[in-house]
């Protein structure tokens, strides 16, 4: 099946979805794009004209557009403050949805996203990107083998000093809402654990060129007694971690360690004397299927592979408002100085 599509919101990081659409060989051929949607109209045209979109039709009302190209699927692009309105209006046009993230700007506008879309029988899908890659599902593969034993703890380091300007630079909350979140879903799906509370410390460092939270440091309770810390900075010069963060995960058998790269560390204790127990190399298991290893690329196809099977997708908007609940919790604690629950 050729899926007809519009996309809207044509800044950069519309790029990274029309270079996937064109060229990667989990797409090519499954993606017909019919229009483009921007506030500013030559912006729209600008990026048919770079991607050889060719007589697509282009413009600023989305409304107007879907009305008249009647697609499949919208791709929504938009900057988070728009998202609801655009999913309500790719769902009311009777499109499958798949958004950026942040899935929404609050729990009530994800719940009422959920509701809309099982009303309209269609899809609402958030792209979590960083959960497609081969590092995450290595992990999450050796965590379900049982080799590391129980799961106690996972850890993570994010330190980057990121530039980007633009709105991001202005956000509140930026780290927490803006890129944590991918983390954060990380943590949750390689653990297979439900999140049921977090305490979060919240700042902007000296120096930090963003107006409002660019570092965050959190405590989240999962279930089983397993806990997430989660230490971050976008204001940290000079040691750049990966964009993936730097990983320790302990089991009651041994301990894993990821540079977020392609560098893993894991080791099982093999002895039971000793101050120190003796320890044994172990190897990370490869993922289950390349195909969920290619970021970007990955996560549309698996979102059309969901539509053509009648299924919800891995980031379907049920599943995702888990991840979301967990930033707004770090925030809502950051705020009051306390413990706060999660709930969906």
């Amino acid at each position: 099946m050729v899926f007809q599509a519009v996309l809207v919101g044509c800044g950069g990081m519309s790029k990274g979805w029309l270079s996937a659409i064109a060229d990667h060989p989990l797409l090519k051929g499954r993606v017909k794009v019919v229009g483009l949607v921007d506030l500013d109209r030559a912006t729209a045209a600008a990026r048919a004209t770079e991607f050889g979109l060719g007589d697509i039709v282009i413009g600023t009302d989305l409304d107007a557009v879907l009305a008249q190209t009647r697609p499949d699927l919208l791709f929504d692009v938009v900057v988070p403050a728009a998202r609801a309105s655009v999913v309500e209006t790719g769902l009311r046009h009777g499109c499958h949805v798949l958004s950026e993230k942040p899935m929404a700007a609050s729990i009530a506008e994800g719940r009422a996203m959920i509701a809309r879309a099982k009303a309209a029988g269609r899809v609402h899908a958030v792209v979590q990107n960083r959960r497609f890659i081969a590092g995450v599902r290595r992990l999450r593969r050796l965590i379900e083998s049982g080799a590391l034993g129980e799961l106690t703890s996972l850890n993570c380091d994010f330190f980057i000093g990121a530039h980007f300007g633009g709105f991001r630079e202005e956000m509140d909350n930026v780290l927490l809402l803006d890129m944590a979140i991918h983390t954060l879903d990380a943590a949750r799906f390689m653990s297979g654990k439900t999140p049921r509370a977090v305490y979060c410390l919240e700042t902007n460092p000296p120096g930090s060129w963003y107006r409002h939270g660019a570092a965050a440091n959190a405590i989240f309770e999962f279930d089983d007694n397993v806990v997430f810390n989660y230490r971050g900075s976008w204001a940290a010069e000079g040691a750049n971690t990966s964009w993936e963060s730097a990983w320790r995960i302990i089991g009651t058998k041994g301990t894993v360690i990821w540079d977020g790269a392609d560098h893993f560390e894991a080791r099982v204790v093999t002895g039971d004397t000793g101050f120190f127990r003796d320890l044994a190399d172990i190897d990370v298991p490869p993922p289950n299927d390349e195909n969920q290893t290619h970021g970007h690329a990955s996560v549309l196809a698996e979102f059309l592979d969901a539509i053509e099977a009648g299924r919800a997708p891995e980031t379907d908007g049920a599943d995702n408002i888990k991840s979301l609940a967990m930033v707004f919790a770090a925030i809502e604690s950051a705020k009051a100085g306390q413990r706060i629950p999660i709930f969906t």
